[in-house]
């Protein structure tokens, strides 16, 4: 009996010494998980962060008709062209110079979008229809 008492004791401070080294390692897991844990806290935050813009960065703007059908016009004066017909509700322009007559077309389309398109059918001046549309990306900002 006194042997079994004794291997029990023995087998009792083996585990308490087992346990001990053990506690050290779960000790040090926990620490460890904790500081993974806390250091992906702010990653996972999701705070979003709008920057503003440098300066000089132009913001632009979908164009809207009313300005889009200006710009078309302006375009065609400042060219040189007598405007004849500007009707806003068909979108139509007509303007002619030196005999030559250039229609613009100014579409909303149905994702609010605008469509500007210049024709001209005997323009004399083939670079005409060019300037009219480096005049119109000047007045709408491009």
């Amino acid at each position: 009996m006194m042997l079994r008492g004794t291997d029990r004791s023995h087998a009792v401070t083996r585990e308490r010494v087992r346990g001990e080294r053990n506690a050290g390692v779960v000790a040090a897991f926990r620490r460890l998980l904790l500081m993974v844990v806390c250091g992906s806290l702010p990653l996972m935050a999701g705070c979003p962060y709008y920057a503003v813009p440098p300066p000089g960065t132009v913001i632009t703007t979908p164009a809207s008709f009313n300005r889009s059908f200006s710009a078309a016009a302006g375009a065609m004066q400042d060219e040189g062209l007598a405007i004849t017909v500007q009707d806003p509700g068909s979108g139509t322009i007509v303007g002619g110079i030196d005999g030559g007559v250039v229609q613009a077309s100014v579409r909303q389309q149905a994702d609010g979008s605008v469509v500007v398109q210049f024709d001209s059918k005997n323009a004399r001046d083939p670079s005409l229809l060019d300037r009219i549309s480096r005049s119109y990306d000047r007045r709408m900002g491009r």
